[in-house]
Formats: C-alpha cells, sequence, structure tokens
C-alpha cells in the first residue's frame, strides 16, 4: 500500500487504520505492508502506481486528496490520468479548515483580511500552501505561506514551536484523529472552513464558499473544493482485472461497516463518510467535464506556474 504522505500525519493514520481490518474481507487474507511516500505533496505515490506498479492487484494507492484532480489543473507533478485508475472506495471526506494558534490575535475570518498572517504549509502543491492563496485571490484574505514542512508532525510541530500563527488547509479529521488534544484544550481559533457542506462540528465557523458573491469565482471554488470530496482515496492500477478490482471494493465496502473496525475508528476519531469507488469515477467525470473557462481559471489559482507554461 502506497501511503502519499510522511509517516504519522491524518492520510497515514487512516489508511494504515483501515489496513489492519480490510485485511480480513480479502480473498486471501493478505498482509498489507505500508510504504509511505510523500514526495511531490503525495504524486509520487499515485505517478508509481500509474507507471510502475504491477497491475494484478498487489499493490494498491492510499492516495492524499488532491491526487485524483491534479491532472485536470496541469499540475506537473501529475503523471498520470486519473480517470484509468480504478478506483477502490474513499474511507471520508477531507473538509478542510482554517486555524490560528490560541495565541494569535487573528481569531476571525475577517482579521485575516485586515493584517498579515504566517501560516505553515507542506510542498508548494499541497493543500496547506494552496488553499491560503486561493483564499488570498477570491476573499481576500492576507496570509503568508511558509512551505517545505513536513506533511506528518512538521506542520504541526511549526504551529507548536511558534514558527507559524496558523496553518491554512489542514483537514478537521486530521486535527481530530492526530492533535485531539488540541480540540480538548482550545488551543485553536478556527476562522473558516472550507467545504461544499459546512462540517457538524462547525456550525458557527463561515464557510468559504458563502463569502463569494460573484458567480463565476464561486463555480471556481466549487471545483476546487470537489478535490476534498473524495477526501482519502484508495486506488488499484489501470489494468486490473476486473474480477480483482470488484473483490477488493467488496472488501472496502464491508470494512466499512465490520465492527471491529467502526468501533477502533470511533476510538480514534476517524471519521468515515465514504463513497464506493463507482462514486468517485463518476465525480471526477463530470469534474472533468466543467466548462474550460472555469477549469483555467481553478488552475491559476491552484497552479500559477503550470498554468502560465501552458
Amino acid at each position: 500500500m502506497l501511503v502519499g504522505s510522511g509517516a504519522g500525519g491524518g492520510y497515514d493514520v487512516y489508511a494504515r487504520t483501515f489496513a489492519r481490518f480490510w485485511t480480513n474481507h480479502i480473498p486471501g487474507h493478505p498482509n498489507i505492508i505500508a510504504k509511505n511516500m510523500p514526495a511531490a505533496a503525495g504524486l509520487a505515490a499515485a505517478s508509481t502506481l500509474y507507471t510502475s506498479a504491477e497491475h494484478d492487484g498487489s499493490i494498491i494507492g492510499a492516495f492524499t486528496n488532491g491526487a485524483a484532480m491534479d491532472p485536470l489543473f496541469g499540475n506537473p507533478g501529475a503523471h498520470y490520468d486519473a480517470l484509468k485508475f480504478n478506483w477502490l472506495g474513499s474511507i471520508g471526506k477531507l473538509e478542510n479548515v482554517c486555524f490560528t494558534w490560541h495565541t494569535s490575535p487573528v481569531r476571525t475570518i475577517a482579521a485575516a483580511r485586515d493584517r498579515d498572517v504566517i501560516v505553515a504549509a507542506a510542498g508548494a502543491t499541497s493543500n496547506s500552501a494552496i488553499v491560503p492563496k486561493m483564499l488570498n485571490a477570491l476573499i481576500g484574505t492576507r496570509f503568508k505561506v511558509v512551505s517545505g514542512y513536513d506533511t506528518g508532525s512538521g506542520l504541526t510541530m511549526a504551529v507548536e514551536r511558534g514558527e507559524a500563527e496558523g496553518i491554512c488547509g489542514l483537514s478537521w479529521s486530521t486535527i481530530k484523529a492526530s492533535r485531539p488534544h488540541w480540540i480538548a484544550d482550545n488551543a485553536l481559533n478556527v476562522i473558516v472552513q472550507m467545504g461544499l457542506n459546512k462540517l457538524r462540528d462547525l456550525p458557527n465557523v463561515p464557510s468559504a464558499l458563502d463569502l463569494i458573491d460573484e458567480p463565476q469565482n464561486k463555480q471556481v471554488m466549487e471545483l476546487i473544493l470537489i478535490r476534498q470530496e473524495a477526501g482519502r482515496p484508495f486506488a488499484a492500477p489501470p489494468g486490473t482485472p476486473a474480477e480483482r478490482v470488484a473483490a477488493l471494493r467488496r472488501a472496502f465496502q464491508d470494512t466499512l461497516t465490520d465492527p471491529d473496525f467502526v468501533a477502533e475508528a470511533a476510538k480514534a476519531q476517524l471519521e468515515i463518510e465514504p463513497m464506493t469507488g463507482e462514486d468517485i469515477a463518476a465525480m471526477l467525470a463530470k469534474a472533468y467535464a466543467a466548462p474550460q473557462g472555469v477549469v483555467e481559471r481553478a488552475a491559476e489559482l491552484v497552479y500559477p506556474a503550470a498554468s502560465k507554461a501552458q
């Protein structure tokens, strides 16, 4: 299992926890060995699965949420056709939030429009780098991105050490799974949430979509936010035999209702909002058919260097 994130981060915790129970439902009960591949904000895992993995179902990928949409936006590190993967399913959605540390005077999104806010980010193509730049362009915030932190604990440690005021583009489910004490201790000021729908846990935190009035800008943000819907997707390579894809998909769905997995997920505060492999494929087909003007504007915000090169 190629995991497109660093060890100890939210993707890694979800993937490894799920794998422990998934193996019980896969025919033959194979051992699942996790290999972390965080390079290029997780795209190395997707590219490896697409170009060099055995096409027999013995190698699968646990991807970052942006992997399926990055080719559409022209990410130069996305060396694959996302529509050709055999999508197996997703454990849950991944709705990003922007937050500042409890010591920061910036406690609202309005305050982030009035002064510079230093936020920690992973690679230049990670959510933690893309989201603040998108918000700067579409709603007028003044986030200053400092990138290069490890996708696992590096980001969160940067905030705890005071190297950054916060993070803009970290999923709420990741925070709950990997830093639950932050929430219990009221250590965060969550100032805006990024999702097509508002999170149940954060009914009073404004949605970025609700802060946009211009119709095309809203379409652009909605397209970018589709990246989050299949938040923790798993896939098999193109060319994997249909019967093996079907077996892996059945095992995936059976695991999601496995009482032992459900209990473990609840204990670890893992949020389960699944999608089937078929649903992921259908959603991506719709996204890739979006109007060219909307795609181009979204690409400019997500990967400006790549869009200029084109």
